[in-house]
Parts: structure tokens; sequence; C-alpha cells
């Protein structure tokens, strides 16, 4: 698989594309471009059975991971373009080391954005509005790529939420949907958040502190929260959490002696 290999579909299927395509055409469109496999192929048995996460990240995931074959959902209700930033700090880590990700239904996602926040953009094929086809787009990336993250307008059936995730567990695919998804193995959403920057009346919004829930089913049924930088300062995302009280030291005569950090 090659980059251009991605480019070359995502630019035949993007909006300046022909919107009456069908959804066949664009399998095989796929298939030529050698982004998918057919599924009485196998899957490499070499192929890792995880995927690597940002460090701030860790605390949320079972295993501190991105496990193939896993669905996760994203939600981020205070933010007006969703949860991008979160979206980013998961997929930077995974396309940094190599993993081929996708986009599916989002118009608006900024490659520099995505880039400062540590995505490997070579990396990432967007599809920004794949029509009333989008679970067959969907369905079909999967079948190729290590990542896919669709978002739809609408509700999405828990029956067909159920096909997609059956189709990433059979190719070994992380499978992401932004906003709610029936069934999801991990659900991260960003509960409370703060932008910070401004001054006085003047500055710029530089980061934004929040505080992510992780919940689901089977090993991420226990609840876990953390304080998250998204961005960071450097456009990073990273851990928030409050530094621990520097605690005193006491020898043996019951002198405070020192204060360790």
């Amino acid at each position: 698989m090659s980059t251009s290999s991605v480019r070359q579909w995502v630019a035949a299927h993007s909006p300046g594309g022909d919107g009456a395509s069908t959804g066949a055409a664009r399998l095989a469109a796929l298939r030529s471009a050698g982004l998918i496999r057919r599924a009485s192929e196998r899957v490499h048995e070499g192929v890792e059975r995880v995927l690597p996460v940002v460090p701030a990240l860790r605390p949320l995931l079972p295993g501190g991971c991105l496990r193939r074959g896993g669905t996760i959902a994203l939600r981020d209700p205070g933010a007006a373009a969703g949860p991008t930033s979160l979206l980013f700090a998961l997929l930077a880590q995974a396309s940094a080391e190599g993993s081929w990700c996708a986009v599916v239904g989002q118009p608006n996602l900024g490659l520099v954005a995505a880039a400062e926040a540590g995505v490997a953009v070579q990396r990432l094929a967007l599809v920004p509005q794949p029509g009333p086809d989008w679970a067959e787009v969907t369905g079909a990336l999967l079948d190729g790529l290590d990542i896919v993250v669709v978002a739809v307008p609408g509700a999405v059936t828990p029956a067909l939420a159920d096909r997609l995730a059956a189709k990433a567990r059979q190719r070994d695919a992380v499978l992401i949907g932004l906003g709610s998804w029936p069934g999801a193995d991990v659900v991260l959403e960003v509960v409370r958040g703060t932008w910070q920057g401004l001054g006085q009346g003047v500055g710029r919004l530089r980061q934004r502190e929040v505080e992510v829930v992780a919940s689901g089913r089977g090993a991420a049924a226990r609840a876990r929260r953390t304080r998250l930088w998204l961005p960071g300062p450097d456009g990073i995302p990273g851990s928030a959490a409050p530094a621990l009280p520097q605690l005193a030291t006491v020898d043996r005569s019951g002198h405070r002696e020192r204060r360790a950090s």
C-alpha cells in the first residue's frame, strides 16, 4: 500500500468526484488501488494485536493501547467541532509508528491541526463526503487500513453498528465512531473543558484542559477518568494531572531534613 494509492482513491471519491458512483464501483476502485483485501484472504499472522497511543491516553484504555478488532466511541458535547482534538490524540502515536488511518464523513477536518497534534498525515486518508453509501465505504476501508474513523449525520442503528464492528473484528482493524455508537467496546467522553491563553481580554486561546471519562464493556466496564491538555501548549496532547504535593522526609532524630519532590 502506498501514499499515492490512498490519495488516488480519496481524490476520486471526494466532493469533486462523481457523486453518482455506485457502491460496487467504489469497492472496485479500492481493490484496484490495493487498499483492501477480499474476505477470503487471510490477515497476516504477524500483525501486532495492539496499536500504541500517546502516554496521556493510556490510563483510559484497557491495556493502555488500541486493541485491533475493537470499537471506540468518542464524544465531546461541549466542542463545536465535536471530539476532533480527542480523535487526533488517539491517532497520533499509531500513525506515527506506521499505521494507516482513514476518516469518513468529516469535511471540515483540518490536516494542519492534525499534523500539529502529532498525526502522520501522510498515512491519513480522508473521505469527507461519502454520501448515502457511508457504511459500505467504511466497511471497505476496514478491509485494508488499521484505523477507520466514521462520523454520520444521523443515528446509527444497532444492527448496522454490529455489522461494522464485526467487520473490524474480522479484519483486525480499529473502528472509531464519532458521537453515539451502539455497542462500542470503549466510550471516551469529554465531560468538562476549559480554554486557557486569554488574559485581561487579550491574547490567544492556546490550550484546552479537559476531563475525559472512559467507560464501556468487558475490560473497560470500570469507569476511569483523567485530565488532559487537548491540545497542549505545543499542540501535542498531554496529561494535565495536578502535580503531587511535596512530602517532607524526617531523619531518625525527628528533624525535618528535606523535601522530596
